[in-house]
């Protein structure tokens, strides 16, 4: 209990306090949107930046974590694609907005704040090895699976054309890239600059969990809630559950462990809506999804945090 009170409670609160602002129109959509462009475009690239040029690559980029995590969200995609087609006969291009909100955990706004509350800023290298590259595997897959579906005859190069388009335009990924240059090439970084974006970057994940309180807001519990349902299941206990059996198979060591559990347990970020809209496809499920895992990871996460608890972790 004291676990679900101290770590996991604040952050859920961070976001509760957002959508009552919301809701007792103390700030309006605008005002809303404004925080979180803040927090996605501004503190969080600049967040990304340092974590990356600082991250010890050799250390923390470690095969094996990343398999045990991505393996556990490729495999959610493919639940989440399948069932929506076989189990509820969704058409293809639903069934793949559906596998996008099972295979994009909300790394950063959850994943990293919970991480960092439970053990600690110094067990955080997993998470950014495994965010370095969430964004472009995750849009990758989705984009290309929505390109085959929709069936418009692109070919293979237009769909790549396509990939590479968005991840070229994503400035979490510039953000990231840019880390990676700096590091690889052991860029020298002026203290007053490094300070500055330290100060910025601060902001990024308090604002950012305010501000998704206020976004939610707006996602009322519409859509089919079996399908909904079963989106949740595979989100919040699927996908940690094979992690949790490739991390102890690849022996990743704890602090691994930890981040890749906790990332693979928090609920589907905002950017799994934004998919779905920005093909006109599956809105209401996935906007549902995200709102109802938020609320649910409330519990799950506890669970999950328990469980490593238990197993000496």
């Amino acid at each position: 209990m004291s676990t679900l009170v101290n770590i996991v409670l604040p952050v859920f609160l961070v976001i509760g306090f957002g959508y009552f602002v919301r809701w007792r129109r103390i700030l309006d959509d605008g005002a809303v949107d404004g925080l979180m462009r803040f927090a996605q475009s501004v503190a969080i690239p600049c967040l990304l930046f340092l974590a990356i040029a600082r991250l010890d690559l050799s250390a923390e980029f470690d095969l094996a974590l990343l398999s045990s995590f991505y393996t556990g969200a490729v495999s959610g995609f493919f639940a989440g694609l399948l069932g929506a087609r076989l189990l509820f006969g969704r058409p293809w291009p639903d069934a793949v907005a559906f596998g996008f909100v099972t295979l994009f955990s909300n790394s950063l706004l959850l994943g990293l704040v919970i991480t960092e509350r439970a053990f600690g800023p110094d067990a955080l290298a997993g998470n950014y090895a495994i965010i370095s590259i969430h964004a472009p595997i995750c849009y990758g897959i989705g984009i290309s699976a929505m390109e085959i579906a929709r069936a418009q005859g692109a070919g293979p190069r237009e769909t790549i054309r396509q990939i590479v388009r968005a991840m070229t335009r994503n400035i979490l990924v510039l953000a990231i890239a840019a880390g990676f240059v700096v590091n690889l090439l052991q860029v020298p970084m002026p203290v007053v600059l490094d300070d500055a974006l330290s100060l910025i970057g601060r902001a990024a994940l308090p604002t950012a969990l305010f501000a998704l309180g206020g976004v939610l807001y707006r996602y009322r519990p519409e859509g089919d809630l079996r399908i909904v349902s079963y989106l949740c299941l595979i989100s919040l206990v699927v996908h940690p559950a094979i992690t949790w059996g490739l991390g102890r198979a690849l022996g990743l060591n704890v602090d691994q462990f930890r981040s890749a559990i906790i990332t693979a347990a928090s609920a589907p970020g905002i950017n799994a809506y934004i998919f779905a809209n920005l093909y006109g496809v599956g809105k209401r499920v996935a906007a549902t999804t995200v709102l109802v895992a938020t609320g649910l990871s409330v519990l799950t996460v506890w669970a999950w945090l328990a469980l490593l608890a238990a197993a000496g972790f």
